[in-house]
């Protein structure tokens, strides 16, 4: 593979240092790319769950309410009895 690239074409020295260094350049940036995606998936992660968690607790929180006023209205049925 690397004898049909551009690279291989080179006849003097000089060429050698430059693709070093944008190899090292593009290995550097896909490092980066990576971590940026990597972040991404892990807090995309975390608030997914802390989304899902707080609407759990917003459903707990209403069947909660929906349950207490049939007791308090149980409650005042039979009192008066």
């Amino acid at each position: 593979l690397r004898c049909c690239t551009a690279a291989s074409v080179v006849t003097d020295g000089s060429g050698a240092a430059g693709d070093e260094r944008s190899l090292y350049i593009m290995r550097v940036v896909q490092i980066a790319v990576m971590c940026v995606l990597a972040l991404t998936v892990v807090f995309g992660i975390f608030f997914l769950g802390c989304n899902l968690l707080i609407k759990s607790e917003g459903m707990i929180n209403f069947l909660v309410k929906d349950r207490r006023p049939s007791k308090e209205v149980e409650a005042v049925v039979v009192g008066p009895y």
